[in-house]
């Protein structure tokens, strides 16, 4: 399998900022780069997560990876605004993003030590280390206080026991961001305690004896989701984040950089496919029904705004503004643009989607369109979103 990927143009980064010197020079740079550099072949058996893996080294290389990350842990040093523009250019030619590891060295920089720093974030820079996010569990996923994995504290060290789901790609990776129940107070003798304040984080390296690994087959083929089994597995004390008790406080950080606008790789490809609806509701206007091209009208109106979000959303980082609770928006407003496309889409282009003369599925977009199904539980359900707003951007109390 061959895969071409061409320089963008102008017209398709729409994320205009008004590109500062620096950064039209930066985007210049990136597309000639990108002409001399291009996607690697995927061979006919790789799997997935090993072809973006050699993806992200190659970007690595080009210096393309970690923008906005300090110098002195494997970074950049350079703005937001310049590793947002390095995702749009990405999208907008339809090649794989920046790899997904901005949220975690995020959460690395603000919670972790100085040594931890130096000692993890350049690895996982360059893909020297591969990491996972061991968060949700069967009984708590969205309701991620309600976790049951506990850490019990030993002679310097920790012993873990518990299970974990939904951790993407963990057979392919060699750490894992862990949440665990260090010590919970107890709620008769301290009124104040809060489940959320017992939660610790760790860096858990997977090939620790106690530690099994089982892959999940979803519904559009992929093993990306696995469990993680947990038997006594020895976590060392450095290898702890921040102090006990302030997992809570590092998970929303993790989970708010995760839902936030700036991955904006996926916005550019939305653009792709807005525009090829749009010149088909233009070329097929007596043969599609006007109820269609109402949807595809929604379609842009969704784009559109998202767009303008993003805008913002990037203006507030630049200022200084840290990820919060209104990333919550933005998660919700990506899962209604995503969905709403690829359910206009299906329609629009079936050949795409099942194959021409095909019963069953099998096109080019059926696996994106499967996996946008899951936009609305990934990264926190819709009705989880909806209640973080309510709580914490709006102030509304709770029901009863």
């Amino acid at each position: 399998m061959t895969v071409t990927v061409t320089a963008a143009t102008a017209t398709d980064t729409p994320l205009d900022f008004g590109d500062p010197a620096d950064l039209d020079q930066l985007r210049r740079r990136f597309r000639a780069w990108l002409a001399e550099h291009p996607l690697p072949e995927r061979g006919a058996d790789e799997p997935l997560p090993v072809f973006l893996h050699r993806w992200h080294r190659q970007l690595h290389s080009g210096g393309w990876v970690g923008l906005d990350v300090p110098q002195a842990y494997g970074g950049q040093g350079l703005s937001t605004l310049h590793q947002v523009a390095i995702s749009d250019e990405l999208g907008a030619c339809q090649a794989p993003g920046i790899p997904r590891i901005g949220y975690l060295a995020h959460a690395l920089l603000e919670f972790g030590s100085e040594e931890q720093c130096r000692r993890w974030l350049p690895r996982m820079l360059s893909g020297e280390d591969t990491w996972c996010q061991g968060f949700s569990e069967p009984g708590a996923g969205s309701d991620l206080a309600g976790m049951a994995t506990t850490a019990t504290r030993q002679d310097g060290h920790y012993l873990v026991r518990g299970q974990k789901l939904w951790t993407s790609y963990a057979q392919f990776s060699g750490l894992c961001l862990l949440l665990a129940r260090t010590e919970r107070a107890d709620p008769a003798t301290d009124p104040s305690a809060r489940p959320h304040d017992s939660i610790s984080a760790f860096a858990l390296p997977l090939d620790r004896a106690g530690v099994t690994v089982r892959p999940l087959r979803a519904a559009n083929g992929d093993d990306e989701f696995c469990e993680l089994f947990l038997d006594d597995v020895r976590i060392e004390e450095s290898e702890r984040i921040g102090a006990e008790g302030t997992g809570w406080p590092l998970a929303m950080t993790t989970v708010s950089y995760e839902r936030n606008a700036l991955d904006t790789g996926h916005i550019s490809r939305y653009g792709v496919l807005v525009e090829r609806l749009r010149r088909s509701a233009r070329d097929r206007r007596g043969e599609l029904p006007d109820g269609l091209l109402s949807e595809i009208g929604r379609c842009y109106v969704d784009y559109q705004v998202l767009v303008a979000h993003t805008r913002r959303r990037t203006a507030e980082r630049l200022a200084g503004r840290t990820a919060g609770p209104e990333s919550s928006y933005d998660k919700l407003l990506m899962t209604r643009t995503e969905q709403r496309l690829y359910e206009t889409a299906l329609r629009v282009f079936p050949g795409e989607f099942f194959g021409e003369g095909e019963s069953s599925g099998g096109g080019p977009l059926f696996g994106d369109y499967l996996y946008s199904r899951a936009a609305s539980v990934y990264g926190g359900t819709s009705q989880i979103q909806r209640n973080i707003i309510a709580k914490r951007v709006l102030g509304l109390p709770s029901a009863g």
